[in-house]
């Protein structure tokens, strides 16, 4: 399965705020894994975003798990090679009611 509308994701700030977010509460964790798996911080985000972009778009390994009340919500697990190294990526996504393109909603490694 695609991810629906996926050429159309929206990364919004979650990467900056939150995944890749040393000072977060919650996220510090998701970006010291980031940092020392695969080199990736807020000074090289776009080297994520790219990524993000690029499954959101081709990828066919999909997993729709429901609907949540506020949208369908999508899992989607690709693999991410650096110079640093190679990882799962895990990624999150939900097309809002009323909308017709995934959001994302949380990205880590897995």
């Amino acid at each position: 399965m695609k991810l629906p509308n996926g050429a159309q994701a929206d990364l919004g700030t979650k990467l900056a705020d939150y995944s890749l977010n040393a000072l977060h509460r919650d996220g510090q964790h998701k970006a010291r894994v980031f940092g020392s798996v695969l080199g990736i911080t807020l000074v090289n985000q776009a080297i994520l975003e790219r990524a993000l972009r690029n499954a959101a778009t081709n990828s066919d390994q999909v997993e729709f798990r429901g609907d949540n009340g506020f949208g369908r919500t999508y899992v989607l697990r690709f693999a991410l090679t650096t110079e640093r190294g190679t990882a799962t990526v895990l990624s999150a996504w939900i097309v809002l009611n009323n909308e017709d393109f995934p959001r994302l909603t949380t990205c880590f490694i897995v």
